[in-house]
């Protein structure tokens, strides 16, 4: 009965995080900001970063696999592979353009090549992919969950606002981009 205390406590303290978390996010979605930046919830990698962190936690207290262990590493470590491909090559489309990578930072032009010629948010893409390999490579549907609940925040807390700002801040040129690119693929 011990063992459980601890368990129940985080889960407690989690879902009042989450909780704390999604009623700010529906509070405020709409309220982005008028300066030079798109007025994000928090910062993408914070983000996926915490998301992983709590999955891992989650995952230690309770384990529940989602692969045959001996197929966890042949199939998480390429998605991981292939992630930091992706987050290198949109990195270097970001350097060429000469515009910041950080969101904190005002948007000096529409990247639109390298891999942004296929996906309006490869980085996101690349952070996604790395949730999942480490999901798979780890073997936990835990990790899974906080990543679909990353993607909803993601969605409404970071894109919405990062395209209304696009929109506001280049017009028809993002709207052009934005109807011939894929959000993610």
């Amino acid at each position: 009965m011990a063992a459980q205390e601890p368990r129940e406590a985080l889960l407690g303290v989690l879902t009042l995080v989450l909780g704390v978390a999604l009623h700010w996010l529906v509070k405020k979605r709409d309220n982005v900001s008028e300066g030079d930046t798109p007025g994000l919830i928090a910062r993408p990698p914070l983000i996926y970063l915490g998301s992983i962190l709590v999955g891992v936690a989650l995952h230690r207290l309770w384990p529940v696999a989602v692969v045959p262990a001996e197929w966890a590493a042949p199939l998480g470590a390429p998605l991981i592979v292939a992630a930091a491909v992706v987050f290198l090559l949109a990195v270097r489309a970001f350097r060429r353009a000469g515009t910041p990578i950080q969101s904190v930072r005002p948007t000096t032009r529409i990247v639109q090549t390298g891999p942004y010629r296929f996906s309006r948010n490869p980085i996101y893409l690349a952070f996604t992919t790395l949730h999942l390999g480490i999901a798979i490579w780890v073997n936990s549907a835990w990790l899974l969950g906080t990543l679909l609940l990353t993607l909803v925040l993601m969605s409404y807390g970071v894109i919405a606002r990062e395209e209304r700002y696009l929109e506001r801040k280049f017009g028809d040129e993002y709207v052009r981009y934005k109807t011939a690119v894929r959000r993610w693929l």
